[in-house]
């Protein structure tokens, strides 16, 4: 009878003892620091969401579970296509230089229209035989009409999309060096307002398309290099008393006005000077100074360029990153002709192109409608 009460004793002794260690080593557990890799998956998610995208191909470099959730939650975004217009019939092409891939669909909707401008998605467009000025949505159908108006000359764009109550297009045609005709509309106005302006500098537009809407005004680069801005709020026009980019002075060759393109990136207006001989120089304007600067690098940024409308996008494709690309494709249509500034080479290699040579009216680049699947 005593040597059972003594077992009972001796296993609630043990079972008292080992009640101890585990409460003691869950306290050291608990005093001892977390790493990274033990956050939560839901706010590891959160964290990476908020990255741009080479923070969060860095971040997936850690380890296999932050690689899992950077994937997970990594946005890439497309790349503007661009629209091949067709010579005769409505069989139009759509070429998307990331997949390097070509769709192409019917718009029988654009049947004797010249295409002046695109921007979100939507084309300006002009109808010659009756000046008829109207929107459309290649990728929806969508159109909207403007009121009739004789578009003689091609500097013309608009500043969001249709659909906005804040859309504004823009046109401007030179009178005298000192004196510009400014016409501008909206949808569903009844008619465009035509006002003529006095430069304090002369100011010559430009054969196609200077011309970008940034920080609420319309920008215009003239044929010499002068800069126009517009306020569509106010009704003003100035010429910027900045002079225009310095470039070599073996930079400017034949029809070396057609080799320039301008484009916009978050309130930055920039500038893209090319010549078939030389590498291409990209400016930005420093409202600040009143300068233009030469950029070296791009940090990312992918610039579009066609004589029409051109385009910035970030977030692309590694490999499109820091590089120019150009309205024109090589090797039956399977590449796209790019300018890397971080290889300060052209793609495929010695495809430097006489723009001047180049129909402006050949193709435009476009955005893609944001479910892909939907048009194809």
């Amino acid at each position: 009878m005593a040597g059972r009460k003594q077992r009972k004793l001796k296993l609630l002794s043990e079972t008292a003892n080992g009640d101890e260690r585990t409460a003691s080593e869950k306290g050291r557990e608990r005093l001892e620091p977390q790493t990274w890799s033990d956050l939560p998956v839901e706010l590891l998610e959160l964290i990476m969401s908020h990255l741009k995208l080479e923070d969060n191909i860095r971040a997936s470099a850690v380890c296999k579970w932050w690689h899992k959730v950077a994937i997970s939650v990594r946005v890439v975004n497309q790349s503007p296509w661009l629209m091949y217009f067709p010579k005769y019939g409505n069989l139009y092409e759509f070429y998307d230089p990331s997949e390097r891939k070509t769709y192409s669909i019917e718009l029988p909707k654009l049947h004797g229209s010249r295409v002046c401008y695109t921007k979100d998605g939507w084309l300006l467009l002009y109808r010659l035989r009756n000046h008829r000025v109207f929107f459309f949505n290649p990728f929806t159908g969508e159109k909207i009409k403007l009121p009739r108006f004789e578009l003689t000359y091609q500097i013309v764009a608009f500043s969001c999309a249709p659909t906005s109550t804040s859309c504004v297009v823009f046109t401007i045609k030179h009178v005298s060096p000192t004196i510009v005709a400014i016409s501008t509309c909206h949808p569903g106005a009844s008619e465009w307002a035509t006002v003529n302006h006095q430069n304090r500098l002369p100011f010559v537009s430009s054969i196609w398309n200077k011309l970008v809407f940034c920080n609420g005004m319309f920008y215009c680069l003239s044929l010499t290099g002068w800069l126009g801005v517009y306020d569509p709020l106010e009704h003003t026009w100035s010429v910027l008393a900045v002079p225009p980019p310095r470039c070599p002075d073996n930079f400017f060759a034949k029809n070396w006005w057609k080799g320039k393109f301008m484009a916009e990136h978050n309130g930055d207006v920039l500038v893209i000077y090319t010549c078939c001989a030389e590498n291409p120089i990209i400016f930005k304007l420093d409202q600040s100074e009143k300068v233009w600067e030469e950029m070296q690098t791009l940090d990312g940024l992918t610039l579009f360029a066609s004589f029409l409308s051109s385009h910035s996008g970030t977030d692309l494709p590694g490999i499109m990153r820091n590089s120019i690309y150009f309205s024109k494709v090589r090797f039956f249509g399977k590449r796209c002709i790019s300018y890397s500034l971080d290889d300060c080479r052209y793609y495929p290699r010695k495809q430097c192109y006489d723009w001047g040579e180049q129909d402006p009216f050949e193709n435009i680049w476009i955005e893609p409608p944001q479910d892909v699947s939907s048009f194809i």
